[in-house]
């Protein structure tokens, strides 16, 4: 095992211009590990807790610097000289000592957590990957995942667009991830060409996607997403399907039960919005559907999951605000057959253990696990791959362009290289 002989940590800017906490492990051989922490501009209440300054003086109150005083006060001197990843993480939600992790921050937990991991890695002489792969007992995958990829963006992502959050492609068929990702791709390149056409902006969003206002319904995307998997010579539905993040939470008025599509001038009851979705399911080849409900609306989404199986949709229903990488909240979608898929962010848990285990149980339920970058708050760090590679999942979930999301695809295909 690896001890920790020092634990730095420093703010540096992520994908939206504020901070994030990056975190240094040195070991006792000598061997660094460094990891950084995104978080989302749209997050779940069921997260871990994101500690910002508050200090309005300053990056407008959005500053880590007292997650950071946690790292070097805090969590720094008792770990000093401890060794494994599962005791490590061990003695932090200990430190903390709260449900949420509110005490030190879960940015703060997250960022020496992930050092740790690369740290320890490295000491090992493994790829991240093979290291998660080996310390929790995981079953060898037998493949990569898939790019899902935000083609289109609107809700918090994008400013007068769609009410629904993000428009996807995903692959599909056995390509490798090196083809995958030229594929979606090319695919990106021909939507952009449709929407000039149509006169919309091709400027992008939080996360690299097309972000364009002016479109004129929540389904109008689709039909674009359609004809660029036809113009980029592919075909709908055995090559690429299509996925949707709606995003829910953020347009459900907690107060009156009531979803508000802004956009559509239609305020729906949750009955009516699940109508509205199944409307489209024998229009478009769908992969995946994702918080098509509120997080606040959870006796909605066993009604959800059971209309799509009898209406033939053949495909998941995802639970991300719903579970937040949570095995608690992953066990109730479980047993209340509300989801058959679970999106995985390392930030929502605050752990490496965590994640690994909700991925875990996850897989021993039969459901997909997806894992994701974050809107808004991203960095360059890559280390969600490595966890998607170890856990076997079906999906990485990100966008198609600025440096922070391609960071992502650029280390699948490494990963790939690597495995030849």
């Amino acid at each position: 095992m690896a001890k920790i002989k020092k634990i730095e940590a420093r703010e540096i800017l992520a994908s939206g211009g504020a901070p994030t906490i990056e975190a240094t492990v040195t070991l006792e051989t000598g061997i660094v590990g460094e990891a950084s922490v995104s978080y989302g501009a749209s997050a779940g209440s069921k997260e871990a807790f994101l500690m910002l300054d508050g200090d309005k003086a300053r990056y407008n109150g959005k500053g880590m610097l007292n997650a950071i005083e946690n790292i070097k006060d805090v969590i720094a001197p008792v770990l000093m000289g401890q060794e494994g990843q599962q005791n490590i993480d061990k003695l932090m939600i200990e430190l903390d000592g709260t449900e949420n992790k509110s005490k030190l921050g879960g940015n703060a937990i997250l960022a020496v957590s992930m050092a740790y991991a690369r740290a320890a890695a490295s000491d090992a002489g493994k790829q991240l990957y093979e290291y998660l792969g080996e310390i929790y007992s995981l079953d060898k995958f037998n493949k990569l995942p898939k790019p899902m990829v935000v083609m289109i963006e609107g809700g918090k992502h994008a400013d007068q667009t769609t009410d629904l959050q993000e428009y996807l492609i995903s692959s599909l068929g056995n390509r490798s991830a090196s083809e995958n990702v030229r594929v979606q791709m090319e695919i990106y390149e021909a939507l952009k060409k449709i929407l000039k056409r149509e006169g919309l902006s091709i400027n992008v969003g939080n996360e690299g996607a097309f972000a364009p206002n002016g479109i004129t319904s929540n389904e109008k995307p689709m039909e674009y997403l359609v004809e660029a998997i036809k113009n980029a010579g592919y075909i709908p539905g055995v090559d690429v399907g299509i996925s949707i993040d709606a995003a829910a939470s953020e347009f459900y008025d907690l107060r009156n039960k009531i979803y508000d599509l802004r956009i559509e001038q239609r305020k729906l009851n949750s009955e009516e919005l699940i109508n509205y979705y199944l409307s489209w399911i024998d229009k478009y080849p769908f992969v995946s559907w994702e918080d098509m409900l509120s997080e606040f609306d959870w006796e909605s989404w066993p009604t959800l999951s059971n209309r799509v199986k009898i209406s033939g949709g053949n495909f998941k229903v995802i639970a991300d605000d719903l579970t937040a990488t949570n095995t608690k909240l992953l066990q109730r979608a479980i047993d209340e057959k509300a989801a058959t898929a679970i999106l995985i962010k390392l930030n929502q848990a605050g752990t490496v253990t965590e994640t690994i285990e909700c991925c875990k149980k996850a897989r021993a339920n039969n459901f997909w696990t997806v894992v994701s970058h974050r809107g808004g708050g991203e960095s360059n760090d890559t280390f969600m791959v490595d966890v998607a590679v170890a856990v076997g999942s079906e999906y990485i979930k990100c966008g198609p362009t600025r440096g922070e999301r391609v960071a992502k695809y650029n280390r699948l295909m490494r990963i790939e290289e690597n495995l030849k």
